[in-house]
């Protein structure tokens, strides 16, 4: 039920269907694309999650906020969703680690949702009819108004929106934290020397670098926009594409200096745009998913292998535009078949869609990082017979 003082908030979609709600977080009016996330815990990793900029997020669990929010669960320095859509919103949360509640959150950093509207026939209609545009609003409370300004808005296919979330600035990965998150002790001996990963950041997450750096790697981080050239100046050990919100196929730049990078042989990983990129890189293309794959319990595999994983994207490779004398699928998505991860015939480049690095989230799929590491230490191993 909504607080006594609770402000009026309209939600409008492209199609014209409107619900009407309670404001929580900061007033006023926000347009994006609308989608839902199935995940039963982790709202501050995905409100903070870059990938969701763009978007208004709507969340199937029936009851956000109970845990508030605090700094160390964030994946990037401020929430990247364009508004928030839940049945319902805790007030008063219960966590030792909360510093603050998710309405203040929203709240303090501008973003704008909306609560007590049915959020399961909202869901049942995006699976049906697809993702698509619509607004929040506080401020515009007639719906043709509202309707008017989300039509005009631009759609995902064809966005890009890596401009907005890379960072501008080159930086090296540090986060005293790690500790705290540390869930596996298989970090590969490195002979006291780190390896040395360049991060292209098409919006990448914390725990994406936590991970990394738990795994015994000295990570710099680079803008989306940065040159080959410049990359391997860094002399890096291997190289990683980061996830990433939009169209990928608009990342030209990014495409480009990946096929660059792949001339040079050193082991690539990529993560959901990463693994977008690194498809285009390779010759395939990309299309855009009726409603996307986002929430924590996505079976992925091949070959009576499964993972359950946490996923987040729009996209995804064609299969068939795959080239087969370069590359192979090492993955799907079990529910609907899609590509999940590929991998190169003859060099240490993979890539997949889903997150291995979630948290929350299953960790069934972080021997991926692992595996990096391996081809980072073989590639290590084979200069240094070449040398001798």
């Amino acid at each position: 039920m909504p607080l006594t003082d609770a402000i009026p908030a309209l939600l409008v979609l492209a199609d014209g269907t409107t619900y009407r709600g309670w404001s929580f977080g900061a007033t006023g009016t926000a347009i994006g694309e609308v989608v839902f996330n199935t995940g039963m815990t982790g709202y501050q990793e995905v409100l903070t999650d870059p990938s969701y900029c763009g978007q208004i997020v709507l969340f199937t669990y029936p009851e956000l906020g109970n845990t508030g929010v605090n700094a160390e669960d964030e994946e990037s320095d401020r929430p990247q969703v364009r508004g928030a859509i839940a049945r319902n919103i805790c007030q008063r949360p219960s966590n030792w680690r909360s510093t603050q509640s998710l309405p203040d959150y929203l709240k303090q950093n501008q973003i704008p949702g909306i609560y007590g509207i049915d959020t399961r026939a909202l869901t049942r209609k995006i699976r049906m009819f697809g993702a698509m545009n619509g607004g929040i609003s506080t401020s515009i409370l007639d719906e043709a108004e509202l309707l008017e300004q989300v039509q005009a808005a631009p759609k995902m296919a064809g966005l890009n929106l890596v401009s907005e979330v890379t960072t501008p600035t080159v930086y090296e990965w540090s986060d005293p934290t790690i500790p705290a998150w540390e869930f596996n002790s298989r970090a590969i001996d490195n002979g006291g020397k780190p390896f040395t990963v360049v991060a292209l950041d098409f919006g990448v997450k914390r725990n994406i670098l936590r991970r990394l750096a738990s795994y015994g790697c000295q990570v710099i981080v680079v803008p989306a926009n940065t040159p080959s050239e410049e990359i391997l100046n860094y002399n890096p050990d291997g190289i990683f594409l980061s996830n990433g919100p939009g169209d990928p196929a608009t990342v030209t730049e990014g495409i480009e200096t990946t096929k660059e990078l792949l001339l040079s042989q050193k082991p690539i990983f990529g993560i959901c745009m990463g693994h977008q990129i690194l498809g285009h890189a390779l010759g395939a293309e990309t299309f855009k998913l009726k409603f996307g794959h986002r929430g924590l319990n996505q079976p992925a595999g091949l070959q009576q292998k499964v993972e359950i994983t946490s996923q987040n994207h729009s996209f995804a490779i064609d299969p068939d535009s795959l080239p087969a004398a370069v590359a192979e699928i090492s993955h799907l998505n079990l529910n609907d078949r899609t590509v999940a991860g590929v991998r190169h015939k003859s060099l240490p480049v993979f890539s997949v869609q889903y997150h291995p690095e979630a948290s929350p989230g299953p960790h069934d799929a972080d021997y991926l990082f692992e595996q990096f590491v391996q081809a980072m230490q073989a590639a290590r191993e084979t200069a240094t017979v070449k040398v001798s």
